[in-house]
């Protein structure tokens, strides 16, 4: 049974960080890219960044560059999302993604909230 479990999220202020993780079970994960995604309420499903099988390659919303790292642990079967200098607009469901050959998988989400 294929699973994606989001974990990490929380209410932070502004300015701060927080680390999401992604692990995956059910199938192998070292095949597939993974990325993040988010949503707030009203809005559409966004990418905010991906990373390749390998971890080789990494790419970022420019909304997110230079604050946000996405990578991954192919030996733990999980991505991370790093976020730092989290801003009240980076608030969201945060959803991972994994993708390959026309497979897709999603989790379940998990909810930032950046506030004072």
């Amino acid at each position: 049974q294929v699973q994606l479990v989001e974990s990490g999220g929380g209410l932070v202020q502004p300015g701060g960080s927080l680390r999401l993780s992604c692990t995956a079970s059910g199938f192998t994960f070292s095949n597939y890219g993974m990325s993040w995604y988010r949503q707030a309420p009203g809005t559409e499903r966004e990418l905010v960044a991906g990373i390749t099988s390998t971890g080789g390659i990494t790419n970022y919303a420019d909304s997110v560059k230079g604050r946000f790292t996405i990578s991954r642990d192919n030996a733990k079967n999980t991505v991370y999302l790093q976020m730092n200098s989290l801003k009240p607009e980076d608030t969201a469901v945060y959803y991972c993604r994994a993708s390959f050959l026309g497979r897709t998988y999603w989790g379940q989400g998990t909810q930032v909230t950046v506030s004072s």
